[in-house]
């Protein structure tokens, strides 16, 4: 069997920049511990794999260890593989995933847009457990489906060397570290080694939780974010009320083939 997979670099419209994500063209769907291997082999942040359904296509996503409910990078570079390399000519596509369906356009500005479910984050007590995992103080503490972390400047985030093993054992699906930017509305780092990845370069679904927090913060519906990894990520940022749209770009860096 031969599977058309292609590797995308999302979020960023240069080369070995924004989030490498793979993408697997499926006829059908594979067997799950198949699919799992396939992210393990591929050792990306995620493996995205799609089938065609009736007007849209399915999707599924795997780390190197599991998989997971929603992933932005890797929707967006299927999107991307869809607009670039498979013909597809409407410049709106729909996907069906564990966290309902979604969306992705593309506009005129040239970007393409995610339509994701808004998740935004309540405030909780800090934990002396957090510190600690992130070797720095917040000045607060939120959550939603992941945790977030404000802290006071963009540098404090930049400087953030978290201890992975204690953000491990925080048991949380991803902690987000976040600040205002100096050249953009909002900053971001999102670390994960519970599932696999230390630091994901550029995480749409953290945006889920950004937006709703940033707009309401900085009191504007549209905003400018920069994930400030090593290899870094551009986003914009628009906040629809129980919806947020998260703008990018993306550039195939390689395509070929699975042989199983």
């Amino acid at each position: 069997m031969d599977i058309p997979m292609y590797q995308v670099d999302a979020f960023h419209n240069e080369l070995f920049r924004g989030n490498p994500a793979a993408v697997c063209l499926l006829e059908e769907w594979l067997p799950k511990e198949t699919m799992q291997a396939i992210g393990m082999e591929n050792n990306l942040s995620e493996t995205a794999f799609i089938v065609k359904k009736d007007a849209g296509y399915e999707i599924k996503w795997f780390t190197p260890l599991t998989e997971v409910d929603l992933c932005g990078h890797a929707t967006l570079a299927a999107a991307h593989v869809l607009f670039n390399h498979s013909g597809y000519d409407v410049h709106k596509v729909t996907f069906y995933s564990a966290s309902g369906p979604l969306y992705v356009e593309r506009r005129k500005d040239g970007r393409m847009y995610l339509d994701f479910p808004a998740h935004k984050p309540k405030r909780i007590p800090d934990k002396a457990i957090y510190d600690a995992a992130m070797g720095k103080k917040p000045v607060e503490v939120l959550k939603a489906k992941k945790l977030m972390l404000v802290y006071k400047d963009e540098q404090e985030v930049l400087n953030l060397s978290p201890d992975f093993a204690k953000v491990s054992a925080l048991h949380d699906v991803g902690v987000i570290a976040t600040a205002r930017g100096s050249d953009f509305d909002f900053v971001s780092r999102f670390f994960a080694p519970a599932v696999g990845i230390n630091e994901d370069p550029v995480t749409g679904s953290a945006h889920t939780h950004l937006i709703p927090y940033w707009s309401e913060v900085l009191n504007k519906k549209k905003m400018s974010a920069w994930q400030c990894s090593r290899r870094g990520g551009l986003l914009a940022c628009e906040d629809h009320g129980d919806r947020v749209a998260i703008g990018g770009n993306a550039i195939t860096f390689m395509q070929g083939h699975i042989r199983l």
